[in-house]
């Protein structure tokens, strides 16, 4: 079982790359922000357009989630949206991806959602 409190911290003790993007160490190609989630285009796109969505505060990944942070997993899934309606893909579609953990996929360690659009996507 994962100790979700050294799984979970501001983003000022997040030492991964997402931490530095959060406070401005290194640039970042934002797409939106607000004070719980920041989303930026991918540097390594796996599609025509790749965009990472990520809250603010930090997490591992989507095992550390709560009940008590619906309220945070319905905010970052609005912001998904609010980031296809400002690039213009929601009415074609796009897809959204999460990795969970090493066998997941995942390479930081920091909640992260792909939102992957633009051209026709096939399975994976």
């Amino acid at each position: 079982m994962i100790a979700l409190n050294k799984n979970r911290h501001s983003f000022t003790e997040n030492d991964t790359i997402f931490g530095k993007i959060l406070r401005k160490e290194i640039p970042a190609d934002i797409v939106y922000e607000d004070e719980k989630a920041i989303a930026f285009h991918d540097v390594a796109p796996r599609a025509k357009i790749h965009v990472l969505i990520i809250p603010k505060q930090h997490m591992t990944c989507l095992r550390c989630m709560e009940p008590a942070d619906g309220e945070l997993m319905a905010h970052l899934l609005s912001v998904i949206n609010k980031v296809a309606d400002k690039l213009g893909v929601t009415e074609k579609g796009f897809r959204v991806v999460t990795n969970a953990g090493e066998h997941g996929g995942q390479t930081v360690p920091h909640l992260h959602f792909h939102l992957m659009a633009g051209e026709e996507l096939h399975d994976f």
